[in-house]
């Protein structure tokens, strides 16, 4: 599959391994996303990788050195006692600076608890001639031993990086898809390259998802207990919040009830999902984000939201190769699912961005009770809500994944159910429609897929 983005990430790594110092630098981000196949693309034929594994330390320090040999000859002829004796011993082989990158260091550390405090060591003395990349999948051991300001390399390192997922537009690229199968794509690949990589292999969608993701044998059958095992001890109780989240369970007293346990004992489990991405806290537009009451969890990551849509109710028909009643399941609900996803992105592509001229803050959704027109209360719902930097204007949108929509009759119920709100007054309204197709009478105050990606790089 071609390399896309990564051009921010590539250019920082780039920069910082050319400088005249050695240096250190800390790569991390959760499985999949591309971490080592960005440093083998910043690395020359005269820098050293290595992946560790779950081997006992000597075992490890036998197969760095073999790899270390293919630079240094006979490098692997020794027996090195301890970590410091390797890493001491590259330095007095080497006369000019390269770079050694130590991928999945959590693997490392594991079995060698002292191996932080023996780098800190070296880096401290400022006499390494090469410099150092470490690389791991552990979210909480990597932020642990390089955020954590009881850590021994806390502040040693010159660069440290989070790999995020990938932005929606270069699934576009990367698959050769328009912008509406991109938009389709992303609501279940997310932006993992890796899952990418998985699709293209496949000649269709759904041909993709039958041997990768609702198959006992696919690759992704069993993906996020994989995830979870590097980050989670109690994957048992993390599967089933997720599962009651993504099947509709999104107030924390939802939550709390499915699982028979008081909301307190959640705050801990949740809090550590929201950290590693895997679901977010939302509030309605203009409510505090720490004190709401009216806050929902929902599944951040759109392959997480599939997944737990889509395989965890369907598993004994899975694991039965029963096809029809999951393929009954997926023509009734995925376009509404993939609305959902939708409305995602294009409160992402308001947020920060210029509309018509106009410079938003975040765009979020809002909800609640309102007294209407006939003096009764009504239920309203707004998909999206900004408003602009200057407090003048306030973006007003609505989202659909349909075939055609009236482009009047979706304005005018918009600017009815916004005219509604309190705390719209004195602002300039402007609305929005985010469809799929072109509408019937547009008014043009559409915004289409191509657009939204456009501003989503």
């Amino acid at each position: 599959m071609k390399f896309v983005d990564r051009i921010e990430e590539t250019i920082r790594l780039k920069n910082v391994l050319s400088s005249e110092e050695s240096t250190f630098v800390v790569l991390y981000g959760r499985r999949r996303l591309g971490k080592s196949t960005l440093i083998k693309r910043v690395l020359t034929d005269n820098d050293i990788y290595f992946l560790a594994d779950q081997s006992e330390e000597q075992h490890q320090r036998a197969l760095l050195a073999k790899v270390i040999a293919q630079i240094f000859p006979d490098f692997d002829k020794l027996t090195y006692p301890d970590w410091e004796t390797l890493l001491r011993a590259v330095n007095y082989r080497t006369d000019h600076k390269f770079t050694l990158c130590l991928d999945e260091l959590p693997y490392l550390v594991e079995q060698s608890p002292e191996f932080p405090s023996v780098l800190q060591k070296l880096l401290d003395e400022k006499s390494l001639k090469y410099n150092i990349i470490v690389c791991g999948s552990s979210q909480n051991m990597m932020s642990g031993l390089f955020l954590d300001y009881t850590a021994p390399l806390y502040g040693r390192a010159n660069v440290i990086m989070k790999l995020a997922p990938i932005k929606t537009p270069f699934i576009k690229e990367a698959l050769r898809l328009n912008a509406v199968e991109a938009i389709e794509e992303y609501a279940i690949w997310g932006g993992v390259p890796r899952y990418w990589e998985l699709r293209e292999g496949c000649s269709s969608l759904n041909d993709a998802l039958w041997h990768n993701i609702l198959s006992v044998n696919g690759t992704l059958y069993e993906e996020p207990a994989k995830l979870f095992q590097d980050d989670i001890k109690d994957i048992v109780k993390t599967s089933t919040i997720m599962s009651y989240v993504g099947s509709g369970a999104n107030r924390l007293s939802e939550i709390a009830s499915r699982c028979n346990e008081p909301a307190t004992n959640l705050s801990r489990p949740l809090r550590k999902l929201i950290d590693l991405g895997f679901l977010e806290r939302e509030v309605p537009f203009g409510a505090d984000e720490k004190n709401s009451k009216k806050s929902l969890y929902k599944i951040a990551d759109p392959f997480m939201s599939f997944y737990y849509q889509f395989v965890v109710p369907n598993r004994s028909f899975i694991e039965l190769n029963r096809r029809f009643p999951i393929e009954q399941t997926m023509d009734l609900h995925f376009s509404e699912y993939v609305s959902k996803q939708w409305e995602n992105l294009c409160r992402d592509s308001v947020t920060g961005n210029l509309i018509n001229n106009v410079l938003y803050n975040k765009a979020k959704r809002w909800w609640g009770t309102i007294i209407n027109e006939e003096n009764k209360p009504e239920q309203l719902e707004i998909d999206v809500i900004a408003e602009s930097l200057d407090k003048k204007h306030l973006l007003v949108g609505e989202c659909k994944w349909t075939t055609q929509e009236n482009g009047r009759l979706l304005t005018a119920e918009l600017l009815r159910k916004v005219n509604l709100l309190p705390f719209a007054k004195g602002y300039t309204i402007v609305p929005i429609l985010f469809l799929k197709n072109s509408p019937k009478n547009d008014v043009g105050n559409t915004m289409l897929p191509s657009e939204v990606l456009e501003l989503l790089k």
